[in-house]
């Protein structure tokens, strides 16, 4: 691994195309470095999971409603969306089955100078693979590729401390993978990387306040406008270059100015992609940093018992659990048993409150209306806060130490105290109960239950487990019976004119 110096250039300096970012990122997707067998494993892996949570929310509404967009875009060869059998064209089934598995959010997370959800690659790459008949061998590729590049850039570009969101990585990565499925030269590639990064540069208000369905589709918007920069730079299109490094560029004008200066790890020539062993999947549904929380507590409730007793509850943990799902927020959303299923997954303290008094979490019962209304909960709720404690601020940004939990301390009204800590999520990779494939089956089985027939189940995690060999990626999918899929969608553009 290198680090690759990033920095603004005024157009007089001529920066050369060799040495941008966006044409490092290129050379790295182009690279024909073969996939170690336990990457394709872990992808494997990851394709489950996807599925398991695009399984999970089919019927809901903003899923519903971007499969009703997609299916009034159907194309032959086209690719598959989650829950029908109808194909449309690639860009709409991004979009689709992007919603589908990020709505719940409940797949896998990379966490250090940035957020991400590495697993929102695999949506657009796996819809290309489709549309232009590759095989397993190539999505996996492609899909590695599009770890690699978003985990190394969250390494080394905070876009949250400008209020940007992360799918900002995400649209880069995207056009990356699909380039390496492809098997894209390098210049197309680097044109498709910096075309995907101007438009995909949106604000972190997605994720504030009255968080709404917008979250979920973020990210698979980032993987449609990959998929449609990618067709362009084929058709012969250019892009805004130097993307990062231009004098009215990224970094002098999204990011910290022009004399602003980044380090971004890069794997070496010939180097194998292995940064999806970096990221981490989800146990619960909820935000990651609330993930180790939850098992916290799980484990202090009986500890604590009768907890109409508890006067306070405090939890020390990193800036970013503070600021973002904590009372440092300023967000009054975040503890209303109003708010919507978006917020309250934003909420460390309506989570923390739930875990508490159900010894758990689940994905559809703890945001339930009537549970979020609960009398009790929202006692309880409210005497939560949050703390930023530096200690666990530095853990967090370790490489090393991953920890992403916090310490929490529970005065009781006789003036007892009960405090314990933890570090990782049990599934964490560090954790108590590390996921293993499994683990991810299991997460498959569960979460498609009631979904999916038994026999469906199997032909999914047969046709995934064998991805290296497949040559239809189109057995990737699932097929709901209609009355699962949710209540129809009001009309839209797309649907005059249709039949």
């Amino acid at each position: 691994m290198q680090m690759h110096k990033l920095r603004t250039y005024k157009s007089a300096e001529n920066l050369a195309r060799e040495d941008q970012l966006a044409w490092k990122f290129a050379e790295i997707a182009a690279d024909p470095v073969a996939v170690d067998d336990d990457v394709t494993e872990m992808i494997i892996n990851r394709v489950i999971d996807n599925a398991a949570v695009a399984a999970a929310s089919v019927a809901r509404r903003p899923v519903a409603s971007a499969r009703a967009q997609a299916l009034a875009h159907p194309y032959s060869p086209g690719s598959t969306v989650f829950g029908v059998s109808e194909r449309v064209s690639p860009e709409w089934a991004a979009w689709a089955n992007g919603t589908a598995v990020r709505e719940l959010d409940f797949h896998d997370t990379f966490l250090a100078a940035d957020y991400s959800h590495p697993g929102d690659n695999i949506p657009p790459v796996l819809a290309v693979a489709q549309h232009v008949g590759l095989d397993g061998k190539a999505l996996i590729r492609g899909i590695a590729t599009g770890y690699e590049v978003q985990v190394n850039l969250v390494k080394g570009i905070c876009l949250h401390e400008h209020k940007i969101d992360h799918i900002a990585h995400l649209g880069v990565s995207a056009a990356a993978g699909i380039g390496t499925a492809m098997g894209l030269p390098v210049e197309v590639i680097y044109q498709a990387i910096q075309q995907a990064l101007h438009v995909t540069t949106t604000t972190r208000q997605s994720r504030k306040g009255e968080i709404s369905s917008w979250k979920a589709y973020a990210p698979a918007f980032a993987g449609k406008m990959a998929i449609e920069a990618v067709d362009r730079v084929l058709r012969g299109e250019g892009a805004p270059s130097p993307a990062w490094e231009g004098e009215d560029g990224f970094i002098a004008w999204m990011l910290s100015g022009p004399k602003a200066e980044y380090s971004v790890p890069l794997p070496g020539k010939g180097e194998a992609k292995r940064a999806i062993f970096d990221t981490y999947t989800k146990e619960h549904s909820a935000e990651y940093q609330s993930q180790a929380l939850i098992d916290l507590a799980r484990r202090m409730g009986p500890k604590i018992g009768d907890l109409s007793k508890v006067k306070s509850i405090v939890i020390h943990t990193s800036h970013h659990t503070h600021y973002v799902i904590g009372t440092g927020a300023n967000d009054p959303q975040k503890m209303d048993p109003k708010a919507s299923r978006e917020t309250l997954d934003h909420s460390i303290m309506y989570i923390f409150a739930v875990a508490l008094e159900d010894g758990g979490w689940h994905h559809e019962k703890s945001y339930a209306p009537e549970r979020a209304n609960r009398p009790e909960t929202v006692a309880l709720w409210h005497k939560i806060t949050t703390v930023e404690d530096p200690k666990w601020t530095k853990r967090y940004h370790d490489v090393n130490d991953k920890a992403f939990g916090g310490r929490v301390v529970v005065t009781m009204q006789d003036g007892s105290v009960i405090e314990d800590e933890l570090a990782l999520a049990d599934a964490h990779p560090g954790g108590a109960r590390p996921f293993v494939r499994e683990n991810y089956k299991q997460k498959f089985l569960t979460l498609s239950e009631g979904v999916l027939s038994a026999d469906a189940q199997k032909r999914f995690l047969d046709a995934a487990e064998g991805l290296a060999g497949l040559t239809d990626l189109s057995v990737l999918n699932f097929t709901v019976d209609a009355a699962k899929l949710g209540e129809p969608r009001p009309r839209g553009i797309f649907d005059y004119g249709r039949k």
